[in-house]
């Protein structure tokens, strides 16, 4: 089985719509403009202006280990790349090709579960990554990537 399934062109644009729609998306390069989405659940928002190259290796890990722990292992979540080829994403499976990084190095990059109860944010011009729905919150306190600067945004 293969842990990135491309999404059809229907798929795509119904999550994205709804993404837009649910998040008041609003992607933009200015910082008057960010956040560039509202995140109507709990969350933090972290900086991430400050790292080394070994913190990415750090980042990859910790986040697939916090994606495994809130979720069943033949369970798929959406991994959205900002005008880019999107997927259902298991991140139990052998990740061979790694196709959506988890370091914002660009565009947006988000992680979601299928129902966007929790979800994994990258901001790539404000260079911070969201974390929302508590329980998802809660994984990354407990195992923090050594990326994660000040926390810049929260409504806990």
């Amino acid at each position: 089985m293969d842990n990135w399934i491309p999404l059809s062109d229907e798929q795509y644009r119904l999550i994205w719509d709804k993404f837009y729609k649910d998040f008041d998306f609003k992607p933009s390069i200015h910082s008057s403009d960010w956040p560039s989405f509202h995140i109507p659940v709990s969350f933090v928002t972290f900086d991430i202006t400050e790292y080394i190259d070994e913190d990415i290796d750090d980042l990859e890990e910790k986040c697939i280990t916090n994606l495994r722990a809130v979720t069943g292992s033949d369970e798929y979540i959406y991994a959205l790349d900002w005008h880019h080829e999107c997927y259902l994403y298991n991140p139990y499976l052998e990740n061979t090709s790694g196709r959506i990084g988890f370091y914002p190095d660009g565009d947006y990059y988000f992680f979601l579960n299928k129902e966007f109860k929790w979800g994994y944010l990258g901001h790539p011009w404000e260079q911070s990554i969201s974390i929302f729905g508590e329980e998802l919150i809660h994984q990354f306190e407990t195992n923090r990537p050594t990326m994660f600067g000040k926390i810049v945004r929260s409504n806990r």
